[in-house]
This record gives C-alpha cells, sequence and structure tokens, in this order.
C-alpha cells in the first residue's frame, strides 16, 4: 500500500492543475461517475454526511446540489493545498454553503462514533497506506444503519484492460505531465490503480471489515466501480 508522506507530497505537488487535468484525462466521464454516486446517497435520504479524502472538493459540491435531503456536508481530506483548492471553488458551486471543510487524516478521523448517516470516499480509498484501518475508523463514525459509499478506480473489463493500462502507462503521465508539471505523479496514479483489488476483492474487505448489505457496481467498462455497504444496526 502506498506511504502517506509521499502521496500527501503528490496531490501537494500536482494541486494547482488537478482539475485540468481531471477533465483531460478522463474526458470528462468522471462527472457521470459522481452524479451516480449522488443517486446512490440520496437513496439514503442522508442529513449529515461525510466526504473523505474530497480532494478539490467535486464529490461534496455534487452531493450538496443533488441530496436534497442533506443538511450538512463535511469534507475532508489530509493534503492542506487539495483542500484551498475546493475553498476556492465553493462561492461558485450551487448548495455549497451546506458544505464544511476540514483537514483530516481517514486513519484517525477527529469525529465522535456514530456521527454520520452516509461517509463517502472517491478516488481515495487506494491511496490509504492502511485499508482495513481506514475502514474501521469509517464504520465507527458512521450511524447504526449508516451507509458506506466508495467510487473507486478498479481493475476494467478484460478486452480493454491491455489497452487500458497502457494508456495509464504511457499517455497519461505525458499529458497530465504537461498540464502540471509533475509527470511522477501520475505515474504512481497508474501503478496504485494497477495494484488495486478487483471489485469482488475489495468487496471481501468490507465485508471483514464489519459493513453489511454489500453491493457493487462497475462503471464505464468497470474502469471505476461504486461499492456499498452498511454499518449493522445491533
Amino acid at each position: 500500500m502506498p506511504e502517506a508522506k509521499a502521496v500527501n507530497k503528490f496531490f501537494s505537488d500536482i494541486a494547482p492543475s488537478y482539475d485540468l487535468a481531471n477533465r483531460v484525462m478522463s474526458s470528462g466521464i468522471d462527472v457521470g461517475w459522481r452524479r451516480y454516486l449522488a443517486r446512490r446517497v440520496s437513496a439514503s435520504h442522508p442529513v449529515d454526511l461525510l466526504d473523505l479524502a474530497t480532494g478539490s472538493g467535486d464529490v461534496a459540491f455534487t452531493l450538496a446540489r443533488k441530496v436534497k435531503s442533506a443538511q450538512h456536508i463535511l469534507a475532508t481530506d489530509f493534503c492542506q493545498p487539495m483542500l484551498e483548492q475546493a475553498m476556492q471553488k465553493q462561492s461558485t458551486r450551487r448548495g455549497a454553503e451546506r458544505v464544511s471543510f476540514q483537514q483530516a487524516d481517514c486513519l484517525n478521523l477527529p469525529m465522535d462514533d456514530n456521527s454520520f448517516d452516509v461517509v463517502t470516499i472517491a478516488f481515495g480509498l487506494r491511496n490509504l497506506e492502511d485499508r482495513a484501518r481506514g475502514l474501521a475508523e469509517i464504520l465507527r463514525v458512521l450511524r447504526p444503519g449508516g451507509r458506506l459509499l466508495v467510487l473507486e478506480f478498479t481493475q476494467p473489463d478484460r478486452w480493454i484492460r491491455g489497452f487500458y493500462y497502457w494508456y495509464l502507462k504511457h499517455i497519461i503521465p505525458r499529458i497530465s505531465g504537461k498540464l502540471t508539471g509533475h509527470e511522477d505523479a501520475y505515474e504512481y496514479l497508474g501503478s496504485s490503480i494497477e495494484a488495486f483489488p478487483e471489485k469482488a476483492k475489495l468487496a471481501a474487505e468490507l465485508e471483514a471489515a464489519g459493513f453489511t448489505d454489500i453491493r457493487m457496481k462497475g462503471l464505464t467498462f468497470s474502469i471505476a466501480a461504486v461499492h456499498e455497504g452498511s454499518k449493522p444496526v445491533t
């Protein structure tokens, strides 16, 4: 698993150009992924939401627009430069007055037990130095019956896998490196995706962490996937 200090440095380096690089390398497909995540969150009618590894805030802002039941969305990240990018965008995002930001480490969350109806983490779970510990912290801060939703890259369908990994290793670092000036950060991106568990194995990790009612859905040839799990009521 990745080393936390290295991950923090990667994201600190690319923070100013992060959004532009994302749009270019995903061709905007990530917008649809976030909207699907928000629809799944909305189905739980949550009041208090926690968005972990919020990065530049796009998931939190999408939740603010799409999840009408939400009264408060707390968005956290352990990389302060990424949070600063999110806060700079806040005044231009509809519904964002319900979003607040806080620097926090997913492995040691500064929140009370049983505090949130839903926790989301998008493209951040694979960056945790200790996934089992991170999942344990999420379970702790969820209320009984609360829901975790994970949007993350996964292993794509086999027919596209060869081309996809070639694209990740040889094209993404060059394009995004020119946009951000940090090609090494996007070399890390490709290696972290290739090393991440496939959908069924991640579902097994959620079950081992104590989540129940686990569901998973691949998106765009399973380039990404949404996993869901609930905290047991008793």
